[in-house]
């Protein structure tokens, strides 16, 4: 078989190929583009929902052990100067936060003031919920970006696939041939960009869904631990009188 047998036999079997590579290698550079984009935005959609699974799981760890040693009966001061200034989990820093309001008002000598006494515990309820606010923003960031690939992607692979078929008919009118063999490869290669946006998208919606209710559960569980937390100082703070 001369080269140009080969060739043309090659050429066959790539057009027939209806392998994942070669569909994307036969497919149009904006479908490529497509397929790109939606690829790397399933990447990035597990890089973050392996990262927020394996935090949420850390900090529950993390505030079960604090909420041991906190209502172990041991005295707060200790569990202050024990966990210092670097909190590591966001339940140590509304703890470390309503501590630190706290002692400054004692070092100035104000906690004795009617004035003050009224005031403090409003004043620690605000550290505390600045506080709580912060970490359980940051917690949520970039999941943004799970809720605009599971709404999007579906689309964007959409318009790949219009594309792809818009360039399976123009080879239709060029050829003037509408046998399933020269049909089946354009139309496989933009539905191929279809599959990808819901291979994106699916994921993505799931993993939304499930990392917002375990921070929602996580958020209630702090705000749970400000209360009572607010409620023993307060207690603490009536006693003084």
């Amino acid at each position: 078989m001369d080269p140009t047998q080969t060739a043309a036999v090659a050429g066959a079997a790539m057009q027939h190929d209806l392998s994942m590579w070669a569909l994307f290698l036969r497919a149009d550079i904006i479908v490529k583009l497509v397929m790109l984009a939606l690829i790397g935005a399933s990447f990035w959609c597990w890089a973050i929902i392996f990262d927020k699974t394996l935090k949420i799981r850390q900090l529950t760890q993390r505030a079960d052990q604090f909420e041991e040693s906190f209502w172990s009966g041991g005295s707060l001061e200790e569990l202050y100067d024990r966990i210092g200034s670097r909190p590591l989990d966001p339940m140590s820093s509304v703890f470390v936060a309503a501590m630190r309001e706290w002692r400054r008002t004692a070092a100035k000598g104000l906690a004795d003031r009617d004035l003050t006494r009224a005031s403090l515990p409003q004043r620690i309820d605000r550290v505390m919920s600045v506080t709580l606010g912060r970490e359980i923003e940051l917690l949520e960031r970039r999941l943004g970006f799970l809720a605009s690939v599971g709404s999007t992607a579906p689309f964007i692979g959409l318009f790949g696939t219009v594309w792809g078929i818009m360039n399976s008919f123009e080879s239709i009118s060029a050829t003037k041939n509408t046998s399933l063999a020269v049909v089946a490869p354009g139309i496989s290669e933009a539905l191929f960009a279809t599959a990808l946006g819901l291979v994106a998208a699916i994921p993505a919606v799931i993993a939304y869904n499930k990392i917002s209710s375990d921070l929602d559960r996580y958020g209630k569980r702090l705000e749970n631990f400000a209360g009572e937390f607010g409620a023993i100082l307060s207690r603490q703070l009536e006693e003084k009188i």
